[in-house]
């Protein structure tokens, strides 16, 4: 016998809203004749569960992922930083005089090559 079929036998006895509190009427046939839905109720909260679970480790995910992407980006703008001082050419002439070079200060020589003569 199912919920659906007794319910009505219940509310048709009139005694009162002492029964229901009492829960006289959740009887073991009752909840026997209704295993099957019991068992998907029971299957519905335990994937529930299952999927706020799932979503809270993926949105903890995420916040360590784009905490890390702010840490790489500070590391990547200084290093930019310090690589654009170091390629200027006042620094670069600097390490050259530590090293014992100087820089070329004329202008470089150009070699024009005729393209009609055999060399």
């Amino acid at each position: 016998m199912y919920f659906f079929e007794q319910f009505p036998q219940v509310m048709s006895k009139k005694k009162g809203i002492g029964q229901y509190l009492a829960l006289g009427f959740l009887t073991s046939d009752l909840i026997l004749g209704n295993l099957f839905f019991v068992l998907f109720l029971g299957f519905l909260a335990i994937t529930y569960i299952a999927t706020a679970h799932y979503a809270e480790r993926t949105v903890r995910n995420i916040q360590i992922l784009q905490h890390d992407i702010k840490e790489l980006r500070w590391q990547y703008m200084t290093l930019e930083a310090e690589n654009m001082y170091n390629s200027r050419r006042t620094e670069v002439a600097e390490r050259l005089d530590e090293a014992g070079l100087r820089p070329f200060n004329k202008s470089p020589k150009r070699i024009v090559v005729d393209a009609d003569k055999q060399y």
